[in-house]
């Protein structure tokens, strides 16, 4: 990975900004490995490394507008993403077998997700052209959760369908998503 200088950094995230598709690219060409490393690293199972990546790739579009070259490079504001996004899922992951064994009350986790910013607008990246390419039940959830600001009981509840069944649908959106950038 090469180094970037600020005013690289804030070219390249004006682009980003500005719905530049190769901008787009570039960035996921550039960072992936050493993100999915990162990740890696801290979450120990590829598969789940990958997903985390995915996640954290949408969370960084999605905070695009709150980049700040005066604070770090854009390289640094990533890995902190992402680090971020990997400690979510162990932490999830934990609160999972814990409820398997019963020491959670079943209210424990009620309002625990994230909400995404309501402040981002998908044609900054071509996002929402992407959407509409995806099957309306796996495009919904995506809709509620990071442009809605909704949770994912409040998606599955809107599209009548069990909470997994929701965040499945989400997942197997981004992954799609992930596969065309």
């Amino acid at each position: 990975m090469t180094c970037s200088t600020r005013d690289d950094d804030n070219e390249w995230v004006q682009r980003l900004r500005a719905g530049d598709t190769a901008a787009v690219q570039q960035f996921c060409q550039r960072y992936r490995r050493a993100l999915l490393a990162l990740i890696g690293r801290l979450v120990r199972d590829p598969a789940s490394a990958e997903n985390v990546l995915q996640e954290s790739l949408l969370r960084i579009w999605l905070a695009l507008a709150s980049y700040d070259s005066a604070r770090g490079r854009l390289h640094t504001w990533a890995v902190r993403i992402c680090t971020h996004a990997a400690v979510d899922h162990l932490r999830s992951r934990a609160a999972g077998q814990a409820r398997r064994v019963g020491s959670l009350g079943p209210l424990a986790q009620v309002g625990a997700e994230p909400v995404a910013p309501t402040t981002f607008w998908p044609k900054h990246i071509g996002l929402a052209a992407l959407l509409d390419q995806l099957r309306p039940a796996h495009q919904r959830p995506l809709e509620l959760v990071y442009f809605e600001g909704r949770t994912y009981a409040a998606a599955a509840a809107e599209q009548g369908v069990p909470v997994g069944t929701a965040k499945s649908w989400a997942a197997a959106a981004k992954h799609r998503l992930a596969q065309w950038f």
